[in-house]
């Protein structure tokens, strides 16, 4: 049988509400992703990862002057010893601290594939070998010296460091980017030599303001180059409140070709943009008609990026071509900025750049103290075992007897020299080399030299300007290393804010009269020129079981609008539609029109052009173009219906379009013409039907049975025109027929069209 579970004690039983211990367990969980993966330091620019990862690295001996070792060795005594996460993210952050195209100023020196800027995937770890860079050992000088404290590792096996003593100002320098819960950070990269200017700057004026600051860290300095292309208000705005939006575009030029042609070079794109989908999107965006006027792109890149574009023609404006690229496509981004990090009490915090460079060398200072007080220790207790050699060279013959002749030396020593007990050991395992006359002289100087040393550490300790100017001596050595040479030149180039002008989508796309054709089952298509030949149909051909349905002489750059029998209104932009002979595309995969719909009117946009709908219900309003038109491919709701209806008419007002596009002509309209299924025929005066934007609209016919067939806005005075097979006619007479809207009619004149829609066909 089973044991039986004792009950618990009721001591151990706490009763809690649920919310509460939501609340307190979610807490715990949003603070230990701010601070423990999010959130980077203020003072080292690492987060926990990055800060196991060097560390780990330093104790594998993995320094910038010795060999490499595999990424897998790495990433196991990372895993094993500091940070009990899965492999595959822990090296993830490795390869990302490897990459020069990421890291303006790489951490970690890979051998081996570590991916590249097209977005490829780097090689396995067990492929891929590592070591630190100058630049990381320098983020770590000091950790012998008691720069910073250590805390016990998860299991409480091993020790690692809080903080890194940073020597170099890594946070700015190569930025941080993080989400934590309920709040970010995205701090970019900037250039070594001008956050040095501006820390020394900080050091002799430590009330500067930010905008003194930005004279001389002008911007962000990304790995992959670029353009920054923001007014100086917009860059001291962002690093005053340590949060803005800055823009960055690619760098290009134009190269010149033979017989007065160009092409245009793009040799630097913006930041953590990957150059292969960049390509693929302009390549998409050319395959869409949207980039009418460039003919060709091509990676020309080796190790260093390079896109050709070719236009299609040497008239093309290259600005107004790029400026076009700039506005679709991840050539230009809007960097986001959001300096928030941890401070020194490990609390987070939006800093402006004033905050974070302070922060900085506060750090350094604490840094600086504690290794001059250990390097203070180290010499003191040098100093002493020192003092007892001195007198043992004094008395050494007295020395040798004693420690020949008694069985317990020390004590003897101590007490007939005064000795301590450190210097009577160290007397006692001093070698008979040591004895030599040349050695007491290295002694004594090495005595003085100490002495002297101890001196100015002391005065150190108790100054604060001396402390200052060390530190300032510091930022002048990084400065000198980092900050200079190929390293240390500034990537991204200041350019000017662009101008407010944006180019229209239209001026890019070459602008020709074209001929929309929609078959009875939606198949659409765009065939060049103006065919009145293909107005009825004429010779297209269609799929089997399809038909004519729709034609609209419209503009390459003009838009198409639709209304479904959904009640909806669609728009398609011309220069999207196939061209040429064909059968054309459905006109599904361009607008989510429902299964269970269809197209009930198609016609070139004119933003003034007015539309009477109507619904089977025999309901019905005037709608205009401009509030009926449609941004996206779910359409724009116009017709309101009701379960069971559906939308059978969309017919334009004659006299209403104030554009070319719309090829309408007459007089004013001023009469509706409706029919019903019972076919009565009413006519009405138009001013009795309202203008909406979106309704069910009024009752324009009552029906016994069925609902609404057909209707038509027309002028009374010239008569009601229908179609009567191939051919057209036209009653003027129409007395009988005219009356109050509402009404339900009467059977129309003799000789009128038996089709469904002798109106619209």
């Amino acid at each position: 049988m089973p044991k039986s579970t004792a009950a618990p004690k009721p001591e151990e039983i706490r009763e809690t509400l649920l919310d509460k211990a939501l609340e307190e367990r979610y807490l715990a969980y949003a603070l230990s992703t701010i601070v423990s993966r999010s959130l980077p330091d203020v003072r080292d620019g690492l987060k926990p990862v990055h800060r196991r990862l060097l560390y780990a690295m330093r104790q594998l001996k993995l320094d910038p002057a010795g060999g490499f070792k595999k990424c897998a060795r790495v990433v196991g005594d990372v895993i094993g010893k500091y940070h009990p996460h899965g492999d595959a993210s822990v090296y993830d952050a490795l390869v990302r601290l490897a990459q020069d195209f990421a890291v303006r100023y790489p951490l970690v020196d890979g051998q081996g594939n570590f991916g590249n800027i097209d977005g490829d995937n780097p090689a396995a770890m067990r492929y891929t070998e590592s070591k630190l860079t100058d630049f990381a050992w320098a983020l770590m000088d000091g950790l012998d010296e008691d720069a910073v404290d250590f805390r016990p590792t998860y299991d409480g096996e091993e020790s690692e460091p809080v903080v890194m003593p940073s020597a170099v100002p890594n946070l700015l320098a190569n930025g941080s980017a993080g989400i934590a819960v309920g709040m970010a950070t995205n701090i970019p990269p900037h250039n070594v030599g001008e956050l040095c200017d501006a820390l020394l700057h900080l050091i002799k004026t430590p009330k500067a303001q930010v905008g003194t600051l930005v004279d001389m860290v002008q911007g962000p300095d990304f790995p992959t180059g670029g353009v920054l292309v923001e007014n100086r208000e917009t860059i001291v705005e962002a690093y005053r409140t340590g949060r803005g939006s800055l823009r960055v575009r690619a760098k290009w030029s134009e190269e010149k070709l033979e017989r007065g042609q160009y092409q245009i070079a793009i040799t630097e794109i913006p930041y953590q943009v990957q150059k292969s989908k960049l390509i693929e999107r302009i390549a998409a965006l050319m395959e869409e008609k949207k980039l009418p006027f460039l003919a060709d792109i091509r990676d020309e890149s080796t190790e260093d990026v390079r896109i050709v574009l070719e236009p299609k023609s040497r008239t093309v404006d290259a600005t107004q071509l790029m400026e076009q690229l700039f506005r679709q496509t991840d050539l230009e981004i809007r960097f986001g900025l959001n300096m928030n990090v941890l401070d020194a009490n490990g609390i987070p915090r939006v800093m402006d750049l004033r905050e974070m460079l302070q922060a900085y060398l506060d750090h350094r200072q604490v840094v600086l103290v504690r290794r001059s007080k250990n390097r203070l220790a180290e010499i003191i207790r040098r100093l002493e075992l020192l003092d007892g050699y001195l007198i043992a060279y004094l008395n050494l013959d007295e020395v040798i007897r004693i420690i020949r002749t008694e069985d317990e030396p020390k004590p003897k020593l101590i007490k007939k020299f005064g000795l301590t007990d450190n210097q009577a050991e160290a007397i006692l395992n001093m070698r008979l080399r040591s004895l030599r006359k040349l050695e007491e002289m290295e002694i004594r100087s090495e005595h003085k030299s100490l002495t002297a040393e101890r001196k100015e550490l002391n005065a150190l300790l108790k100054d604060d300007s001396l402390q200052w100017k060390a530190i300032a001596e510091q930022v002048k050595d990084v400065k000198k290393r980092f900050g200079t040479g190929k390293l240390g030149k500034r990537r991204t180039e200041l350019g000017d804010a662009p101008t407010a002008v944006v180019v229209p989508l239209e001026s890019m796309i070459e602008k020709e009269p074209v001929t929309v054709i929609l078959s009875a089952k939606g198949w659409i298509r765009a065939m060049k020129g103006h065919r009145d030949d293909v107005l009825g149909g004429g010779d297209l051909k269609f799929k089997e079981g399809d038909s004519f349905r729709f034609a609209a002489k419209a503009m390459s750059t003009d838009k198409i609008m639709l209304m479904g029998s959904d009640g909806r209104f669609y728009s398609i932009a011309c220069d999207r539609l196939p061209q040429g002979r064909g059968l054309g595309e459905p006109i599904r995969l361009m607008i989510d029109l429902p299964n269970d719909a269809d197209i009930m009117h198609m016609t070139v946009y004119a933003r003034d052009q007015k539309f009477l709908v109507v619904s089977s219900a025999g309901r019905g309003f005037i709608v205009k173009a401009e509030d009926a038109f449609a941004q996206t491919k779910n359409g724009k709701l116009v017709l309101n219906l009701a379960e069971g209806e559906k939308g059978v008419v969309c017919a334009p007002i004659p006299g209403t379009s104030g554009t070319g596009a719309d090829l309408l002509a007459g007089k004013p309209a001023d009469s509706v013409a409706i029919i019903g299924d019972n076919r009565k025929l009413l006519i009405f005066p138009l001013k009795d039907v309202p203008e909406m934007a979106r309704g069910r609209g009024v009752i324009l016919q009552r029906y016994k049975d069925g609902g609404a067939a057909d209707a038509k806005v027309f002028t009374l005075k010239e008569g009601l025109t229908w179609k009567s097979g191939d051919r057209e006619r036209t009653e003027t007479d129409l007395r009988d027929w005219v009356g109050e809207r509402a009404q339900a009619g009467r059977l129309p004149p003799k000789g009128f069209s038996r089709e469904d829609k002798p109106f619209s066909g």
